[in-house]
């Protein structure tokens, strides 16, 4: 069995208004993932993902590219805090930051 760990995401570039976290949001769901990705006000997108490692690495490499509108000047991966995970179970949007 896989270890599972927790990554937070820093994504920069034009990752705002091309639907950036809708498809973020989607690429983890279908990976089995849990956490929240949000916007922002810096115009950043930031993720809180937690998971087995193969999957956020499959993520990480997804971020890397986005979806086809979206243009990404680098993606910071740290370790993740998952107390600020919260209760709530699978990956969805959070309010912007």
């Amino acid at each position: 069995m896989s270890e599972t760990i927790c990554r937070n995401l820093r994504i920069s570039g034009r990752v705002q208004g091309v639907g950036y976290r809708w498809s973020l949001c989607a690429e983890a769901q279908r990976l089995g993932l849990c956490g929240w990705v949000r916007n922002r006000r810096d115009g950043s997108v930031e993720a809180l993902v937690s998971g087995p490692i193969e999957a956020i690495d499959a993520l990480v490499l997804w971020a890397h590219r986005g979806p086809s509108m979206a243009r990404v000047d680098s993606v910071r991966c740290n370790e993740g805090n998952a107390g600020e995970m919260g209760t709530h179970a699978g990956f969805r949007q959070i309010a912007t930051y």
